[in-house]
């Protein structure tokens, strides 16, 4: 409920028939991300498993009419709740208003992906899941670094931040998370915990943000990483023929040069790490999720007789072959493999962003 618009709610007609739930008279959206917890036990277990000290200031984005709210108040020291429906916000002030927690509650009203957070030390949130990467990425990149965070996600959402080199769900969200941060499952929430139920079943995940952050331009990073999973189960060195990526690889290596040789300096360290989450591909390459054919590389691989670009083509298999990655594939490399490719990649003069 932090993300997405406002839809006014209209009166329902028969009762039954109806796809608005409601709780002391507000009726929440489906559409929007709008589930409310209403297991109690469940709650409790969330609070616990985050590991809330009494001086701690607790980020908490979508709220919704308070029920983790109240339990967040009790274990630390204030909390911050971030939320966009005016109604839940409304809300909420009437459920604490004359109450020993009034004070130690402050709600900011606004989408939580444009405003700015305040310091917080433990981040805990039931959010919408249609803002699952970029929140992620937000938080990973706030300053200063909190503690953890705890917070509920789609379940296959969740087991893609976990995922190991090797797992199926291994991809680039789990790169770009685990680069920045320890991922940890913490527990399977049923559909029926929520109020409405949503259409899946979500899991809980703990995210501890690494201290110190890693030294790597992040750009480069996500450039090298979006390719390398464009088919992830492919060897590096069937995915480097292709024709779009020399072709976009040999556009950035010339106008590199170029700059270079006019300014005289490098470029300068990406160092905001929201990039990792955006969401969009580079326009002329396939996304991670998509199904590997071998059937299809021979169509983007450059012909044998092509000479345009094949000078390039070899500088880049020379990396690979230099790393030993020409035979290797993405869904089986570590954070340090990934890490080591990019290395040697601008040794030789070849850039990503």
């Amino acid at each position: 409920m932090a993300g997405g618009k406002i839809v006014k709610a209209k009166p329902a007609r028969g009762g039954a028939g109806s796809s608005n739930h409601y709780q002391g008279g507000i009726s929440f959206h489906k559409s929007k991300g709008q589930h409310i917890l209403k297991n109690p036990l469940l709650v409790d277990s969330i609070v616990q498993k985050a590991g809330i000290n009494s001086t701690d200031v607790i980020l908490e984005i979508g709220p919704g009419t308070g029920n983790l709210t109240k339990k967040l108040l009790e274990a630390g020291k204030s909390v911050v709740a971030v939320e966009l429906d005016p109604r839940m916000v409304l809300e909420l002030q009437r459920r604490f208003q004359g109450t020993p927690f009034s004070n130690r509650l402050k709600v900011i009203q606004g989408d939580v992906l444009k405003c700015d957070l305040p310091y917080f030390d433990i981040c805990v949130a039931n959010i919408p899941y249609q803002i699952s990467s970029p929140l992620t990425f937000k938080l990973l990149n706030h300053r200063p670094l909190f503690r953890c965070a705890v917070i509920m996600f789609q379940r296959e959402f969740a087991m893609r931040l976990v995922a190991q080199p090797g797992d199926t769900l291994y991809c680039r969200l789990s790169v770009n998370t685990q680069l920045l941060s320890r991922v940890s499952h913490l527990l399977k929430v049923g559909r029926n915990n929520f109020r409405p139920p949503p259409k899946v079943d979500s899991s809980v995940v703990r995210i501890e943000p690494r201290k110190p952050a890693p030294v790597v331009n992040f750009k480069e990073w996500d450039g090298l990483v979006r390719i390398c999973f464009t088919r992830k189960n492919k060897t590096l060195g069937a995915i480097f023929r292709q024709k779009r990526v020399l072709s976009i690889l040999e556009k950035n290596y010339k106008t590199l040069q170029a700059l270079q040789l006019s300014q005289g300096t490098d470029d300068q360290m990406a160092t905001d790490a929201s990039v990792l989450g955006d969401s969009s591909e580079l326009t002329m390459l396939a996304d991670d999720d998509a199904e590997d054919n071998d059937d299809d590389v021979d169509d983007m691989e450059m012909d044998d007789g092509e000479k345009k670009g094949s000078e390039f083509k070899e500088k880049i298999l020379g990396v690979l072959k230099q790393g030993e990655f020409e035979e290797k594939r993405s869904s089986k490399l570590a954070q340090a493999d990934f890490m080591h490719l990019l290395s040697l990649f601008n040794q030789a003069g070849i850039h990503f962003s």
